[in-house]
Order: C-alpha cells, then structure tokens, then sequence
C-alpha cells in the first residue's frame, strides 16, 4: 500500500491526468442524449485543465515551496531558493488553469501554452541531466519526464478539437461545464 501512495504521489502527472479522465467520464455519463462531438470535446478538455494544469500545478507549488528539500532530492538535484520560484511559477500556472476550467479559448490558450513553453523546458533540462551528469532518479528520468513531454501534446490536440468543433457547428460548444 505504501508503494502505490508513493507512485501516485510521485507521479502525480499521471494521477492527476487519469482523475481528469475519470471526472469527463463521469461528467459524460451525466449529460443528457446526443453526446455531440463538442460536448465530448468539452467534457475532455475542460476536466483536463481542471486536473493537468489546475490541480497538478497546484499540487507542484505545494511540493516545491513546503517541500522543496524532499522535491529536489527527488529529482536528483541540491535544494536551493530556485526551488521556491518553480513553486510559484506554477502557482501561477495552477490559477489560469482553475480559469480556463470554465473560461475561454484564449484563457484555455494561455493554460496550455504556458505551462507547454515551462514543461518543455523542462523536458528538455532532464535529458541534459540524463546525458551530462546520468541523473536517471525518478522525478528526472521516470513518468514526470514523460509527462513533461506528452501533457502538452495533449492540451494542444485538446485546442486543436476544440476549435476545429466550434468553427464547423453553430457557436460554442454547449453541454458539460
């Protein structure tokens, strides 16, 4: 039992992501007949900001900022005040995504392409890490990497439906809020 807390806690991404498609679920099974493509849509992106920017950022701002020793030990890197600005770095992020949860598209823009410029960053750090000094511990090299790549793939193919079910029906997508 302590190993599974531990993965999902450690993995929070994914835990987070999964909860995000469990709550559309959810929120799908609800909503009345048709389940149009846009309604689909909304359901699926709206959670998904919810929980992959809202909570998780929110989560990553908890870890760094109150447990920013802990955090740095487990990316594999020396604790330092930086480990304060990622923590309120993505306080911020974690606010628009809360917004964009029932905001706009381009408040639902601004929560995937920030966090997108930040995660890839990130990413891109961790394989210098992996290359340069073999940092191969899990919050640098495990499922947080790959999330750093993949979560904004998602948000931005998630924009893409979005858009694309907008443009091709009458007005906005109406249905799962």
């Amino acid at each position: 039992m302590r190993d599974a807390i531990a993965f999902v806690l450690g993995n929070f991404t994914l835990t987070f992501f999964v909860l995000g498609l469990l709550a559309s679920a959810a929120a799908l099974w609800f909503t009345q007949q048709p389940r149009t493509s846009p309604i689909i849509t909304e359901a699926l992106f709206s959670y998904f900001l919810l929980f992959s920017m809202g909570v998780a950022n929110f989560y990553n701002f908890v870890m760094h900022v109150f447990f920013g020793e802990m955090s740095a030990h487990f990316i594999g890197w020396a604790d330092s005040p930086f480990q304060a600005e990622v923590g309120f770095a993505s306080l911020g992020f974690a606010v628009v995504g809360f917004l964009a949860f029932k905001g706009s598209f381009g408040l639902r823009l601004a929560a995937v392409v920030g966090p997108a410029c930040f995660l890839w960053g990130a990413a891109g750090v961790h394989i210098y890490q992996m290359i340069t000094e073999h940092n191969f511990a899990p919050g640098n090299a495990g499922v947080i990497f790959y999330s750093d790549i993949l979560v904004p793939i998602v948000g931005l193919i998630f924009l893409w439906l979005q858009r694309r079910s907008t443009a091709t029906h009458d007005g906005p997508a109406v249905g799962v809020r």
